[in-house]
């Protein structure tokens, strides 16, 4: 950098000097995001499964009067407010992944948008929960909670993509519908799994109520929309090896792994009355499943990659 770029950026305001500084991490910035958004899953999971998702009983507030928890209200109170208080963490990064993209828009130019649907899809979650308490923990409603979360995710690898996806060329429009369909199997996998867990135990507290379905047949519906997922990722991952796409194939391959990781953890469940750190490892798995399967369905497109900065090369 010569001497007239050093005094111009001295000229320049502390936010622009910071959101240069963000820019050139924006990368690491991506990643974390889909880190964070997978981490607050399992930590809401936690809140649910150790029966404190009324350890605070109210919304915005913990209690009546109380913006934090209080002794009387014991652990299940602090593992429902830390879980609330991790809500900033995510705010923090995904704000800056925000204005990482906005530094870099004219090398990215879809990362803003994807930037920005992360950042609004988080205040939105703390609403839909803050509901989720006010209902006394309603199952449709936490499981609108997860699925979102899960959206989220799926953007958050969208946007890792756009960054720094691996360069792949055209498929056939064939593989390109092979892979929506297999996109609509995972998304009915992600909502029928969050049935089962409103039909079966774990609500959260011991008052909340079920969604009054009967968790063996729902067991039984999920599993059957498990097996039509698994032949749709067979199909494409025999596709992608007798074209020869092997961006594909090693996206489908990861896929499928955690697919089957993901059913053997299912049926250990079922058959051991659904203990709840197998729930938890299960929902960690949702998340990684819904990034996996993410990146499977965004290998079936087209990709030309973009020139790359060195301070990008950090991820």
């Amino acid at each position: 950098m010569s001497l007239t770029d050093l005094d111009r950026s001295s000229d320049r305001s502390p936010m622009a000097r910071l959101s240069d500084a963000l820019g050139e991490r924006i990368v690491p910035l991506a990643w974390a995001n889909l880190v964070a958004n997978i981490a607050i899953v399992i930590t809401g999971g936690a809140v649910r499964l150790t029966g404190s998702g009324l350890g605070c009983p109210t919304w915005p507030q913990c209690t009546d009067g109380r913006w934090t928890t209080h002794p009387e209200q014991g652990l299940h109170g602090y593992i429902e407010f830390g879980n609330r208080m991790l809500t900033y963490v995510l705010v923090a990064i995904a704000v800056a992944c925000w204005l990482a993209a906005r530094a870099r828009r004219a090398d990215h130019p879809r990362a803003v948008r994807l930037a920005t649907i992360v950042a609004l899809g988080i205040p939105a979650q703390a609403i839909i929960g803050g509901i989720t308490v006010l209902t006394d923990l309603n199952p449709w409603i936490v499981a609108l909670h997860l699925l979102i979360s899960m959206a989220i995710v799926a953007v958050c690898v969208r946007l890792l993509d756009h960054l720094r996806g691996p360069e792949r060329p055209a498929t056939p429009e064939s593989v390109v519908r092979l892979g929506w369909a297999l996109a609509l199997a995972g998304a009915v996998v992600l909502y029928l799994g969050t049935v089962v867990t409103g039909s079966g135990p774990h609500a959260g507290d011991e008052n909340s109520p079920r969604n009054g379905l009967d968790p063996q047949l729902m067991s039984h519906v999920h599993a059957w929309a498990v097996y039509v997922l698994l032949a749709l990722t067979v199909a494409l991952l025999w596709t992608a090896r007798r074209r020869r796409l092997v961006v594909l194939q090693q996206a489908v391959t990861a896929l499928l792994v955690v697919e089957l990781l993901q059913g053997v953890l299912g049926f250990v469940q079922y058959f051991t009355d659904v203990p709840a750190l197998l729930v938890g490892i299960h929902m960690l798995g949702a998340g990684v499943f819904a990034a996996s399967l993410t990146a499977a369905v965004l290998a079936t497109r087209a990709r030309v990659a973009a020139p790359v900065k060195d301070a990008e090369l950090v991820a």
